[in-house]
């Protein structure tokens, strides 16, 4: 059970995190967070020394939540991994505002760059490449693909919530699965033969 202090604590990342999802980081002004919050600026100040420390706490709890889905989809059948993955990623920018908002925060709660999700994308990456050493002959090419589509999904969302609807990543991976299974590449490259030879 969380103490008065640890509710008022997460209270202020909550607000300042809803802040930063729906709007900008210049919404999350001191004033701004503490009427969200219900807080006075004492109350601030007793659990942060500036708004700067507070919204590098959303980066903090976000770039947390974050690592537990990757542990979570890399925990499993390493050829749906990267489905796994982009399904959490998608489903938690549509739904959780905390990972909206670190989403694009630096580690010290600035605008950075390096963003969180410049983070992700590296991590993602590096998921990739070492669950399909033994899989692929080119495993870093996956990573990219892979990077390119979270990328995709995690930007185009921003203007159109349909992109971070599970429906899609899972139509999405439809497509890309063959190249992540064993022997994938090659049936990759057939599947685009054929496709330049009913083209050509």
């Amino acid at each position: 059970m969380q103490t008065r202090s640890e509710q008022t604590r997460q209270a202020l990342v909550r607000a300042a995190a809803e802040l930063i999802a729906n709007g900008r980081l210049s919404d999350a002004g001191l004033v701004n967070i503490c009427r969200r919050a219900g807080v006075s600026r004492g109350a601030l100040y007793h659990h942060f020394s500036s708004t700067a420390e507070l919204t590098a706490a959303v980066y903090e709890q976000a770039h947390e939540r974050v690592v537990a889905l990757m542990d979570e989809a890399f925990d499993g059948p390493v050829e749906d991994a990267p489905e796994r993955i982009l399904v959490a990623l998608c489903e938690a920018l549509r739904t959780e505002e905390l990972v909206r908002a670190g989403m694009q925060l630096a580690v010290d709660g600035s605008a950075g760059p390096p963003r969180l999700r410049d983070d992700v994308l590296a991590l993602v990456h590096r998921r990739v490449v070492d669950a399909h050493r033994d899989i692929v002959p080119v495993p870093e090419d996956l990573a990219d693909l892979a990077v390119v589509v979270a990328a995709g999904l995690a930007s185009l969302g921003h203007t159109d919530s349909e992109w971070w609807d599970a429906k899609t990543s899972k139509r999405l991976w439809v497509l890309l699965r063959p190249l992540f299974s064993p022997g994938g590449e090659g049936r990759g490259e057939r599947v685009g033969r054929e496709k330049e030879q009913r083209l050509g």
